[in-house]
């Protein structure tokens, strides 16, 4: 009997180890997959309507891909416009920033006694060997990789909104075997992270608007950046607002001289993520969100490491569908409490 339990663990291993190493390996497939499967749960409701009213499929697939590509269409424009802020930007901040850059880096030079030769320059010092010809192919590589998943992930999409892949029928032959508990199960799924994605987006907005007005009040250049960087990183947690604080609150040292309007700054920009990221919303959040901070930073690791950027965006809507499913089962209620913080 222990020897059949101790094989059964082992294989287990085997299995949750080679499940981990093919996720990583064709994370090209997965990553799109996984984000087409939320962008269909955010548009099934619509798709759902549009059945009740009779409207044929491929009519309502059809304006599903037209409010995405408004979408796109929106967020280019932005990126577009947030491009022109800073290429028209006056020549005399650039040369305001290299010399305070270099100014900082000798400052941490001399802290930690790196010594340079001399008549050796930064650019040489610590891009020796660096040239343009060696990042533009790497570049190219980057928007090629981003084109591609942006493909594969609005096919996956479109399988997804005309029923080519049902996850509900996936839930019940798989994991439930009872088609009222899959039901069930998909929809609470479908409820908690369409309810993420608007309370993520709303507060990702409000963020980047915060973000923005602070440089315009602090008369800090690129409003329209920092305040478009601010919303796309708030949707990394927890991560993504640190990140944009550091950010910001450097780049205004370049340009803040008075070193309590800097301080008055950096406390605005980290006031503006504190109310919106640790008050509001957790509070309309509720239930959907009911995870301790643990299993956010195991699972921000976690999916960082299989899948990078995409898996520190996606981390936390995946964990939200691993808690619905445990959930469901009596037997893993202990696993679950442990996730939300819970007492069983």
């Amino acid at each position: 009997m222990k020897d059949a339990r101790t094989t059964n663990i082992l294989l287990l291993i085997i299995v949750i180890s080679l499940v981990f190493y093919l996720l990583k390996t064709l994370s090209f497939i997965f990553i799109p997959l996984v984000l087409a499967m939320f962008i269909a749960l955010l548009f099934l409701p619509l798709m759902r309507w549009f059945n009740k009213k009779r409207i044929p499929k491929y009519m309502s697939i059809s304006v599903v891909v037209l409010i995405i590509a408004g979408i796109f269409k929106v967020g280019f424009m932005l990126i577009q416009l947030s491009s022109t802020e800073i290429l028209e930007a006056n020549g005399l901040f650039f040369k305001k920033a290299e010399t305070k850059i270099v100014d900082l880096i000798v400052l941490i030079e001399k802290n930690f006694g790196v010594v340079r030769g001399e008549g050796d320059s930064l650019i040489n010092h610590y891009l020796q060997g660096n040239n343009l010809a060696g990042k533009i192919g790497p570049s190219l590589d980057f928007v090629g990789d981003i084109v591609s998943m942006s493909l594969m992930t609005l096919f996956f999409s479109l399988l997804l909104l005309a029923g080519s892949i049902n996850v509900e029928k996936l839930l019940n032959s798989t994991i439930f075997k009872q088609k009222h508990a899959s039901v069930k199960t998909f929809r609470k799924i479908e409820k908690d992270i369409i309810t993420f994605v608007k309370v993520k987006f709303i507060i990702s907005l409000f963020t980047g608007i915060g973000f923005g007005l602070a440089c315009v009040f602090f008369d800090v250049s690129f409003p329209i950046f920092w305040g478009l960087l601010a919303f796309l990183l708030n949707f990394i947690q927890m991560i993504g607002s640190i990140v944009s604080i550091a950010l910001l609150a450097l780049f205004a040292l370049v340009e803040i001289e008075v070193t309590s309007t800097l301080l008055f700054f950096v406390i605005t920009i980290t006031g503006v993520q504190v109310v919106l990221g640790s008050v509001l919303e957790p509070i309309f959040m509720g239930k959907t969100f009911s995870i301790n901070v643990i299993t956010i930073l195991v699972m921000l690791m976690f999916w960082g490491f299989i899948w990078g950027v995409p898996g520190l965006i996606l981390s936390i809507p995946i964990t939200v569908i691993i808690k619905i499913i445990l959930d469901q089962f009596p037997k893993y209620k202990i696993i679950s409490s442990l996730m939300s913080g819970s007492e069983t």
